[in-house]
């Protein structure tokens, strides 16, 4: 009686396919692929996993060939189980049970933010600005203070942005940051902005990593000893997590 042997090789190629391209297709579906990857390179990934569930439907019509010919008696030489694929399949499975979250205030002050200080000029010069202040994001403001750093030109301007909380350590009570996280391909690069945000009261009232919108007045006012543009809040009202947290 001759014994059968299954293609184990062939198996777990075929489940590493499937479950790479379940993984990307789960992101998607999930609506959590933008919290990986900026949305131009969506196509790219979205592409990828229908490919991945083509190659794998394509290894199990040569998976079920294979079980047929050893059943027949044929022989195949089978490869030995390489490490490679085990990698593969235990980072796919991770991915299919892993529900990836955006960045958090630690991250933002572990890897340190990317906040504009305009250091003084005494008689700032007339600068044109194409976006109207109340309609500027935190990029929108970060980007504009880089072409022109100068506080003063900013004060009286009014502000209506949406971020997350980040308590710097050393700033007074009645400070905090809002910032946002600025995605340029893909979460590994993702890097903070923020600005500071001038409140009634303490900072504590507002937990870190809560999303809030706030509308309110720029302002030049001195933080550790450095002249900086902030924002005297007017209203702050928590909101939800937005579906896409980053901005580009």
């Amino acid at each position: 009686m001759k014994r059968s042997t299954l293609p184990w090789p062939l198996i777990i190629d075929t489940l590493a396919l499937l479950l790479w391209g379940l993984m990307l297709l789960r992101y998607q579906w999930t609506g959590r692929l933008a919290v990986l990857l900026h949305p131009d390179y969506h196509w790219l990934a979205i592409g990828a996993g229908w490919v991945l569930l083509a190659m794998a439907l394509g290894r199990v019509i040569d998976l079920v060939r294979a079980t047929q010919e050893l059943n027949s008696g044929q022989h195949i030489a089978l490869l030995p189980r390489q490490w490679s694929v085990a990698i593969l399949l235990g980072v796919a499975v991770l991915g299919l049970v892993y529900v990836p979250r955006p960045f958090t205030s630690d991250t933002a002050l572990a890897r340190g933010i990317a906040e504009p200080v305009g250091m003084t000029r005494s008689q700032p010069q007339r600068f044109q600005r194409n976006t109207p202040p109340e309609s500027r994001t935190l990029t929108d403001w970060y980007r504009t203070l880089n072409v022109y750093p100068e506080p003063d030109a900013y004060s009286g301007d009014p502000v209506n942005v949406t971020g997350f909380v980040i308590h710097p350590p050393d700033w007074a009570d009645d400070y905090f940051m809002v910032a946002r996280f600025v995605m340029t391909c893909c979460a590994a690069d993702a890097y903070p902005i923020g600005l500071p945000v001038q409140v009634v009261g303490s900072r504590s009232d507002y937990a870190p990593d809560s999303w809030i919108a706030i509308t309110g007045t720029m302002a030049t006012d001195t933080i550790q000893d450095q002249r900086r543009l902030i924002i005297q809040a007017d209203t702050l009202e928590t909101v939800p997590e937005p579906a896409n947290p980053y901005e580009f």
